[in-house]
């Protein structure tokens, strides 16, 4: 690979953590299951439409790019309304690629600023709203179905605000990205002439970052698109790969799952690079979404999956490090890492006399996060806890396609371990239902019935 991450799995055994790691013999006979894994994934590749995202047709990126173009040329900002996969990948790109504070800069040359409206909480949408300056705001509308709730309350609020203040030009401000052929914003579109960008049949939200979902975001807020997908492509490669440890997907999810089976609950992703939080966020919808499943796909109840938690090195070890080093042994620890941070900041000597700070003098912050990290590991270690390093040589648009696509590989292939579908949600289906029932939709009258009663027979509610 051109830019090489380093993927360290030597502390998820016994030999590094004691008894509460995975024994390598045993490993070592369960990777037995991985040809059938691999041959699994092979088989269902052309429903996975997402394996193919490194290598869409040049006329795809082409129009993408186009309108990366004619967003930084003529608007300030963009708005994305989108919630979930919609608005997370987006989230991580930006902090990645465009920078921690991207959402501070009002313009940066060749650049929008480009902001996430990933809630419907009314005081941050009023905020939003009377940030931005709509003449120069254009607003990317992202739902697959076109019956997202609060993408679409969010897109009704835009509609009126945008015609009522720019009148027959406020369509040069919306960006639309839906189903080829079917749902709510495709027929809207359609009906009024809209160009609109395409998730394709076989991506889902979760794994939509690099379809116009978060191309478009990578485009308009400058990023080099061509080598994101350039580093999935190279991922892609050593993602095939039939066998551990040439394939570091199918390694982490053989570790992990079999960490499940001895009752490790939790998944930490402890990024120690800042630009890298909202991929921990990322992360979480992923891993949690993809694997938590009551049946399996004999249809048995197993109750599958792993609960993710994100925390930030250095920033946690101040508020969740004493729970992993000394707490239960529900854990795994992924610590993200990067060699060559993109600036260097160094201490300098104080102008105040401070001999017990004198060893920091001519040292760098990039020294210092680096120690950090490693004394964690090595503190986490040494308390028998499992835990596992992923790191870039640097952060850039090509690394970090390459990391976001070996954790979706990774999540489907502990699908296959599992034996469940790591590709439906049926689980986030009965919330959505009970949502229109009670904002009054036509169809959904039992369901509001079912959830008035249930209010009105809690006992044990307590008003102070």
């Amino acid at each position: 690979m051109s830019n090489r991450i380093t993927f360290d799995f030597a502390n998820m055994f016994t030999s590094r953590v004691g008894e509460h790691g995975l024994d390598q013999n045993v490993v070592l006979q369960a990777a037995a299951k991985l040809p059938a894994v691999d041959q699994a994934l092979r088989d269902k590749r052309s429903a996975m439409a997402w394996r193919d995202l490194p290598y869409q047709p040049a006329a795809v990126l082409d129009k993408i790019k186009a309108a990366g173009s004619y967003l930084r040329e003529n608007f300030d900002t963009l708005v994305i309304l989108g919630i979930g996969g919609s608005a997370l990948g987006s989230k991580a790109l930006l902090s990645a690629c465009a920078g921690p504070y991207y959402r501070l800069m009002e313009k940066r040359p060749g650049a929008c600023r480009v902001l996430v409206e990933d809630n419907v909480d009314p005081d941050r949408m009023n905020s939003l709203l009377e940030t931005v300056d709509l003449k120069r705001t254009a607003f990317h509308v992202i739902s697959k179905s076109g019956n997202t709730v609060e993408t679409m309350s969010q897109f009704i609020i835009v509609l009126e605000l945008l015609h009522r203040h720019l009148g027959a030009d406020f369509q040069k401000h919306l960006f639309i990205t839906t189903d080829k052929s079917t749902g709510i914003l495709k027929k809207l579109s359609d009906a009024n002439g809209w160009d609109t960008f395409t998730v394709p049949d076989g991506v889902g939200g979760r794994f939509s970052v690099f379809c116009p979902v978060g191309l478009l975001t990578a485009a308009a807020a400058g990023m080099d698109i061509d080598a994101l997908l350039a580093g999935c492509a190279e991922m892609d490669k050593a993602c095939s790969l039939p066998n551990i440890p040439d394939n570091p997907a199918y390694l982490y999810a053989l570790l992990y799952t079999m960490a499940m089976a001895k009752g490790v609950n939790i998944s930490v992703v402890m990024p120690y690079v800042d630009a890298l939080a909202p991929t921990a966020e990322w992360y979480c919808q992923l891993w949690a979404e993809s694997l938590g499943k009551r049946s399996d796909l004999q249809g048995r109840q197993v109750y599958a999956g792993q609960t993710p938690v994100r925390a930030l090195g250095v920033t946690d070890q101040h508020s969740q490090i004493q729970l992993y080093t000394e707490g239960p042994f529900d854990k795994i620890i992924s610590f993200l890492g990067v060699e060559q941070f993109a600036s260097k900041l160094t201490i300098p000597e104080a102008p105040l006399p401070l001999p017990e700070l004198a060893y920091l003098y001519g040292h760098s912050l990039n020294e210092l996060i680096e120690a950090e990290r490693r004394a964690t590991v090595y503190a986490v270690t040494k308390a028998g806890k499992m835990n596992n390093s992923i790191i870039l040589d640097k952060l850039d648009e090509f690394s970090f396609g390459s990391l976001l696509y070996f954790f979706e590989v990774a999540t489907a292939a502990a699908g296959e371990l599992l034996g469940i579908d790591a590709f439906d949600q049926p689980g986030v289906e009965e919330g959505k239902k009970a949502t229109f029932a009670l904002m009054g939709r036509a169809g959904y009258e039992e369901k509001a019935a079912e959830l008035n009663a249930a209010a009105a027979s809690s006992d044990w509610i307590c008003r102070v």
